[in-house]
């Protein structure tokens, strides 16, 4: 974490936080769900070796769903058709399989479950008992299905996530637009808010939109990582600013 002392989070004017890595631990239903979907379609088309952990690492994190599947299916020497991403889940195209594993996300999300980090929920609780008005900003279209699993879709007014971005094609993060839209969206200005980020991109965007304070959680990514994309410090969990 940072040496400097942390500031109280309840003098800013509003907190925007990032989802996935900051409130929920949600890449694990990821992983889940790309683990379920290549072993079913692995087995249904004799596809070998077996899907592992490591095609995760090595083709799949970090990359646009579609970018994806066609790295892991390559990878086994496999091509498939691009098709369109309004493709049924059921075509054995790119798109079509990209957007399998979206329901299989949205079904292990469901079977299994997920919980907020302790120390997000905390300073939640802390934030709100102070009035400070807070925001959702993802990228992703399934951010109101995973805080409603996690219990925390009544805390979040404002939820500025990809079906908003793509209704009003807003560029994704490390742009500034969806965060800028965000802190509109809540009512308050940047430069007297905070932003929480995990990721490298995220934390950029947040820098650009000018927030008066950029918040890294650093699960993994790297604290000089952060700091280099503009983050003012870096916490390795958001309950330090409770201490």
């Amino acid at each position: 974490m940072d040496t400097r002392t942390l500031p109280d989070l309840t003098a800013y004017d509003g907190v925007l936080f990032d989802l996935d890595g900051v409130l929920t631990p949600t890449a694990e239903v990821h992983m889940h769900a790309w683990q379920a979907m290549f072993t079913e379609l692995f087995t249904a088309w004799g596809i070998t070796p077996p899907y592992t952990e490591q095609d995760y690492f090595l083709y799949l994190d970090g990359k646009k769903r579609y970018d994806g599947v066609a790295s892991l299916l390559r990878s086994r020497d496999v091509e498939v058709p691009w098709g369109d991403p309004s493709d049924d889940p059921a075509l054995d195209t790119v798109c079509g399989i990209g957007n399998r594993k979206n329901l299989v996300f949205e079904r292990v999300l469901r079977a299994e479950g997920i919980a907020p980090y302790p120390g997000s929920l905390r300073l939640l609780e802390r934030l709100q008992a102070a009035g400070t008005p807070v925001g959702v900003v993802s990228s992703s279209k399934n951010a109101r299905e995973v805080l409603t699993v996690a219990g925390l879709i009544d805390r979040f007014p404002v939820i500025m996530d990809g079906v908003v971005a793509e209704r009003e094609n807003l560029p994704s993060k490390p742009a500034p637009d969806v965060f800028l839209a965000g802190a509109r969206m809540l009512g308050v200005e940047p430069a007297r808010s905070v932003a929480v980020e995990d990721a490298h991109s995220g934390v950029q965007s947040a820098a650009a939109a000018g927030f008066g304070l950029v918040v890294g959680v650093d699960r993994g990514v790297g604290a000089q990582v952060l700091r280099d994309a503009g983050a003012d410090l870096v916490v390795d969990d958001l309950e330090e600013f409770l201490d």
